[in-house]
């Protein structure tokens, strides 16, 4: 069973580190630098070259890791991962690393993506004899490369490896190895760097930024990396057909410091503001963005019109992690408490509202509310990616069909909904030329097109179409 997913949330974040003495400090600054990637648990698994041992927890990495628990995690290699449950649910079971042990050695595995064959493998698997511990989809590589038959770790992992459908970036790590894998399409964004003699791997290069590492490349799509005391090693475990990055990465997803495919995270998202007010030239007095991820984009569009930009709607950053949780009710309850509109900004102003997508329309909708009871006169929303009609499937949340606005209401009928005073979305030519791109290829539009890189498997497609 798939979980009940109610709205936009962020995926997972993975970091490695091999051949380095402070390995689990490393991946607990590392992990700290893409928190804003999932907040409901995080874990760390180190070698030090004969066994691997693990510390994890639901909650955030500060209140995971501390320093108690960081004397435990000794070693010169080390994985980590932070988690936002899609496949699978919550629980601390489904809580990543997970760690494997058996009589040919120890086995730790990070995932960042969703499958969309899982349940055929699952049934597959089970059929053979295997048990599964958690239902997260990630648990699945383990018994596919067990059952391998392979006597060697690469070849099981490539093996393994090219019978996954979907979107998925791993870290596998054994006692004298880490391996790297990306899907075929390239779905989600992987990186390797460098800090001195060690090799970093992360979900995005602003977390080897933090720990003082050097960007050597991205992983290519389908390609299997072997890091281990003699160096590294390429190898294709499957042949990339259409590489497709998700393009919500550079929308919302990924922090504005973070390059993805050399391109720089904040630099799209000015450029996706600067194509809005081409394409929604309003009369106004101020243009403010929604924190925080649509801030870069206000930026563009108040440059370009030529309208001040200010700061009117302030992030409240000690809620607490009470409000990060994908509870819908605490959602609702919450948006007073995480925004705040400024009254001496907006009061008796035409505002322009920049934020980077419609969901559902509700926290929209409040937010507009919040700036006319602070005193605007008017509340223009433009969003800086195009209407989100179509579920993803590759382990970003969003909501079933039957919940995303988009998916059978017009514009003008998602404006009256929220209440503002027009209503612009940015236009798939407008976004596709704000990264730089003529076309759509390279690029996952599935949300918004529904057009998807990979086959999406009946049982799958029937909960997320659900009516």
């Amino acid at each position: 069973m798939l979980p009940e997913i109610k709205g936009l949330n962020e995926e997972c974040g993975i970091f490695g580190v091999w051949g380095h003495q402070d390995a689990a400090q490393l991946t607990y600054y590392g992990l700290h630098s893409l928190q804003h990637r999932g907040q409901e648990g995080t874990g760390i698994v180190v070698s030090d070259g004969k066994k691997l041992k693990g510390v994890k927890g639901e909650g955030l990495v500060a209140e995971i890791f501390t320093s108690e628990a960081m004397k435990e995690l000794t070693g010169t290699s080390a994985i980590g991962h932070v988690r936002y449950a899609t496949a699978g649910g919550g629980g601390y079971e489904n809580v990543q690393p997970l760690l494997f042990h058996s009589q040919m050695g120890s086995l730790a595995l990070a995932h960042n993506g969703n499958l969309v064959n899982v349940n055929s493998l699952k049934h597959q698997l089970e059929a053979q004899g295997s048990i599964f511990q958690t239902s997260s989809d990630t648990e699945v590589l383990a018994h596919l490369m067990k059952r391998s038959g392979y006597s060697d770790s690469k070849d099981r992992a490539k093996n393994a490896l090219s019978m996954l459908k979907g979107a998925y970036a791993y870290l596998i790590m054994t006692e004298t190895e880490l391996m790297v894998a990306l899907d075929p399409h390239g779905l989600r964004p992987l990186s390797l760097g460098s800090l001195g003699d060690a090799y970093v791997v992360a979900s995005e290069t602003c977390a080897f930024d933090v720990v003082g590492a050097e960007y050597i490349r991205d992983i290519r799509p389908g390609e299997l990396l072997i890091i281990n005391d003699q160096g590294l090693v390429s190898e294709q475990f499957a042949v990339s057909s259409t590489k497709a990055i998700c393009t919500m990465e550079y929308i919302y997803f990924s922090r504005p410091d973070s390059n993805i495919q050399g391109i720089n995270v904040h630099t799209a998202r000015k450029n996706m503001g600067k194509r809005l007010a081409m394409e929604a030239p309003i009369d106004a007095d101020v243009v403010t963005g929604v924190p925080d991820s649509s801030i870069s984009a206000a930026i563009g569009y108040a440059e370009a019109a030529g309208i001040p930009y200010e700061m009117g709607l302030i992030k409240n950053r000690y809620v607490g992690r009470t409000f990060i949780q994908p509870s819908q009710a605490l959602r609702e309850q919450g948006v007073k408490m995480k925004l705040s509109a400024v009254r001496g900004v907006v009061e008796g102003k035409r505002v322009i509202m920049v934020d980077d997508s419609i969901v559902r329309g509700t926290t929209s909708r409040r937010i507009v509310n919040l700036l006319k009871e602070a005193g605007a006169t008017e509340v223009h929303v433009v969003i800086s990616s195009p209407p989100i009609k179509n579920p993803c499937f590759y382990g970003i949340d969003t909501s079933t069909k039957e919940e995303l606005i988009a998916s059978d209401k017009s514009v003008e009928e998602i404006r009256e909904l929220i209440g503002a005073d027009s209503l612009t979305f940015i236009s798939v030519e407008g976004m596709m030329n704000a990264l730089g791109q003529e076309g759509t290829n390279g690029y996952c539009l599935g949300c918004f097109n529904g057009n998807y890189p990979t086959e999406i498997y009946p049982d799958t497609l029937q909960y997320y179409y659900q009516k």
